[in-house]
């Protein structure tokens, strides 16, 4: 399986029930109606860590007033960040060893314990620890229902699932940010959190009724569970994160505590690599980067991650401050890259089926990185038409790249390294999210600071966060100085696009050197235990 050559059998099942023709109808009704309850729960559980990420940013105002700590309001976000990125491993191995079942309803309650805590938050600090309590049932929400709908859905039929989680991630992510300005303005920002409560309980409910795994076969001996490597790789990714997350924000890069942490990264890092070298079960495998195929998707979804903070992050200040948007007009010139990525994503199984995963996360690719070359050729200041009509276009192309890698590595391991797998891969995708934030945002800053270093008038702010306030009330500018300040940001995020789309020819070098040609793709018998299709209703 170490992924040179295979067959990339991507139509058929292959299964003796397959060769025995097809099932009867009745049977083929009770596997649909069996999967539809835990297809819900899965939504449901993907739209609780798809909007605590938005939902929160636009109550920083009324939290800071109520509880204070602006200055540490920052990790309202880096802490949950945190959380989630590094648990996802974790969270992903002790899926393979005790089931699925187990693990996202404890990621459940611990998510909703989490939420009640916020909601009951007395300061600043108390509620950025209880964030990181979020966060911890967050990282086990992200990969476990991602391989639950693997495990759920053969081959042929997981476009669907995967394409109704990103639809639901995409809303969720659109809808955070307009849901949490309306509790804050008009109940309090406690409801933020309480929200939570109705939906998980019902996301509870339907995966402790509907939810049934297989009967696994018993270990010779009890089974063992990593936690020296688990502690090790909790710890590696926290400092690695909070290096990247701090770094040029709560002090400089090259600064004692950047370095201080970077070095402590290296070091803990490499104690890692021993621990998990000398476990029986280790919580990263090093099977996951020999094989070339998962090693390849993982730095590929990597590079997305980075390319991903360009539109994401910059380009509602680009609205706001070159476009002179609102924040509301804002949001809707990125949603568009949210209307055609599940869209994309659903009709992707037409072009893999055809010609592969790899081929087709390779045309996505290549669309992506034309897209994003295109954002220097936008006019200035350009009508607000103009990056949406890229945002749909690189939602498209990005669909089209993300899903069959996906599903195309999760059909080339066995149903009990299934969770390990996937969360590798978004477990790589998140560590390039934050890679990605503190090197665009340097590269912005960078480009911003030189353009302001020949400013026609003195006394102009100094960083882009401040630019884009300093546009948002233009009185104390005269035409001249707005004009040159938006001309500036405009540069800084061109800059920034421009090392987006480095990333993307980065993800397809990845593909076009390492990826195996086709998938080493498992039968659909091999991938799914026998006893997990019985115990679902899963014969398909």
């Amino acid at each position: 399986m170490g992924g040179a050559g295979g067959t990339e059998r991507v139509g058929g099942t292959g299964s003796p029930e397959a060769a025995r023709g097809p099932l009867p109808p009745k049977t083929a009704k009770d596997t649909v109606r069996a999967r539809r309850p835990v297809a819900a729960a899965l939504m449901l559980g993907m739209g609780l860590a798809a909007i605590d990420g938005t939902i929160v940013a636009t109550a920083v105002p009324q939290i800071v007033g109520d509880l204070g700590g602006f200055s540490v309001f920052s990790w309202l976000f880096s802490g949950y960040l945190l959380a989630v990125t590094v648990t996802l491993p974790v969270y992903g191995k002790l899926s393979d060893t005790f089931g699925r079942k187990p693990v996202l309803i404890a990621g459940i309650i611990l998510f909703l314990a989490g939420s009640v805590l916020c909601a009951a938050a007395w300061n600043m600090a108390a509620l950025i620890a209880f964030r990181v309590v979020q966060g911890l049932g967050g990282g086990a929400l992200q990969g476990t229902v991602q391989t639950i709908a693997a495990d759920l859905y053969p081959l042929k039929e997981r476009p669907k699932i995967q394409a109704k989680l990103s639809t639901v991630w995409a809303t969720s992510s659109v809808a955070g940010p307009a849901l949490g300005g309306l509790l804050a303005a008009y109940a309090d920002w406690r409801w933020i959190f309480l929200v939570n409560l109705p939906i998980g309980a019902v996301a509870l409910w339907l995966v402790a009724r509907h939810l049934h795994e297989p009967a696994r076969p018993r270990p010779a001996g009890r089974p063992r569970t990593d936690w020296a490597g688990a502690l090790a790789v909790f710890a590696t990714g926290a400092l690695l994160l909070t290096a990247l997350v701090q770094g040029g924000v709560a002090w400089p890069w090259f600064s004692a505590p950047s370095l201080g942490l970077l070095a402590a990264t290296a070091a803990l890092a490499a104690l890692t690599v021993v621990i998990e070298r000398r476990a029986a079960e280790p919580v990263i495998p090093g099977w996951v980067w020999r094989r070339r195929t998962i090693a390849s998707v993982n730095l590929a979804l990597g590079a997305m991650g980075l390319l991903m903070v360009a539109p994401t992050v910059f380009l509602p200040t680009y609205a706001q401050s070159v476009l002179g948007l609102g924040p509301i007009a804002a949001g809707f010139v990125l949603s568009a890259m949210t209307l055609s990525w599940p869209v994309a994503a659903a009709l992707s199984d037409r072009v893999y089926n055809r010609i592969g995963f790899r081929r087709t996360a390779m045309i996505g690719m290549s669309g992506a990185l034309l897209v994003l070359l295109c954002f220097q050729l936008l006019p200035f200041p350009g009508a607000a038409w103009h990056p949406a009509l890229l945002m749909l276009l690189l939602g498209a192309t990005l669909g089209l790249f993300q899903l069959p890698l996906i599903v195309g590595v999760q059909s080339t391991v066995g149903w009990t390294e299934r969770g390990t797998t996937t969360a590798s891969v978004l477990f790589c995708r998140q560590v390039g999210q934050s890679l990605g934030a503190a090197l665009f945002g340097a590269v912005a800053n960078g480009a911003l600071a030189s353009r302001l270093a020949d400013a026609p008038v003195s006394g102009l702010p100094g960083d882009l966060d401040a630019v884009s306030h300093a546009l948002q009330d233009t009185a104390a500018l005269s035409a001249a100085a707005t004009d040159y300040l938006r001309r500036s940001v405009d540069s800084a995020v061109d800059h920034v696009f421009a090392g987006a789309a480095g990333a993307a020819a980065l993800a397809l070098l990845v593909l076009v050197v390492l990826a195996p040609r086709r998938f080493p793709v498992l039968e659909e018998h091999e991938n799914t235990p026998r006893t997990a299709q019985d115990a679902a209703g899963l014969d398909n």
